[in-house]
């Protein structure tokens, strides 16, 4: 028999007494956001899986998926929000044929499954990033960077657990589970390994970038502080003469010429010229 719940409080505390399931177990199942796991009951396996969906702000959220596997009974506890898996649920629950332990591997692999749009979306993520750190790194590429960066965490964090999770059945150390399927938990546990290498490769690549953003905001920095001193060098002879000519003495060489303006000019010109012609030489401008 398989029963499902669908987040009904009523329908699952009922079935939560009829098959004598553990109250923590059950206060996992009302207490939301709980770590993927495994565990072993009475007569009965617990999972948490964590499948994936966006949430009310477009963001990527992380469901609780909670399965009873007993020897005559299959009962799921799920959030809402992820219709795709309550399809997948319906589905399989209306499959007579199918044993519970084959329906909960059906489920985990279809959970499994739901990551790799978020992979592959993170990595278009990452190439955008990786094009505008070289082409414009503006100060919001930095936060994305760092969002990106948090999410990966996350996400290996739910990676790891799952895996685990899945290294337990794989190895058919459960009476629930037939040794037959411990081929198709292999195979979930390897996806898995190589879903957790992605998400290592993309917080490299995530580092590199940052690495990246950082030299060129300092290189940028650096141009512009050697186009600011530049300038200061070259307007020094002009600030030298002016300050010369502008002192309070009587004795100062063209005070009372006629063309004495233009001598100071002149002179000006000329050492800013020179100062100009050495710098190039030095091949600093």
């Amino acid at each position: 028999m398989v029963a499902e719940s669908l987040g009904e409080e009523t329908k699952f505390l009922e079935l939560a007494a009829r098959y004598n399931l553990h109250p923590l177990h059950i206060e996992d199942c009302q207490h939301r956001d709980q770590s993927a796991k495994l565990e072993d009951g009475d007569t009965y396996l617990f999972a948490v899986l964590k499948p994936v969906y966006a949430g009310e702000d477009g963001a990527l959220a992380y469901g609780d998926f909670d399965i009873f596997i007993g020897p005559n009974f299959l009962i799921t506890y799920e959030e809402t929000g992820c219709e795709k898996l309550l399809a997948l649920v319906e589905k399989y629950r209306a499959a007579a044929t199918l044993a519970n332990d084959q329906i909960f591997y059906r489920i985990l692999d279809g959970i499994v499954d739901s990551y790799v749009p978020v992979l592959d979306n993170y990595s278009e993520q990452i190439d955008v990033i990786e094009d505008q750190v070289l082409a414009d790194p503006k100060p919001d590429l930095l936060e994305r960077i760092f969002t990106l960066k948090r999410a990966f965490i996350e996400l290996r964090r739910v990676l790891t657990q799952t895996r685990d999770l899945t290294g337990h059945l794989m190895r058919a150390e459960h009476a629930l589970i037939s040794p037959k399927l411990s081929p198709y938990f292999r195979d979930v546990y390897d996806h898995l390994s190589r879903h957790i290498e992605t998400v290592e490769m993309s917080r490299d690549l995530l580092s590199g970038a940052l690495d990246i953003y950082l030299s060129s905001v300092a290189n940028r920095t650096n141009q512009t502080m050697k186009v600011l001193t530049l300038l200061s060098t070259i307007a020094l002879p002009s600030v030298a003469m002016s300050s010369f000519f502008g002192m309070n003495f009587e004795f100062i060489p063209w005070i009372h010429s006629p063309n004495g303006l233009l001598y100071a000019a002149a002179t000006s010109l000329t050492i800013t010229a020179v100062l100009i012609l050495f710098l190039k030489s030095r091949r600093w401008i």
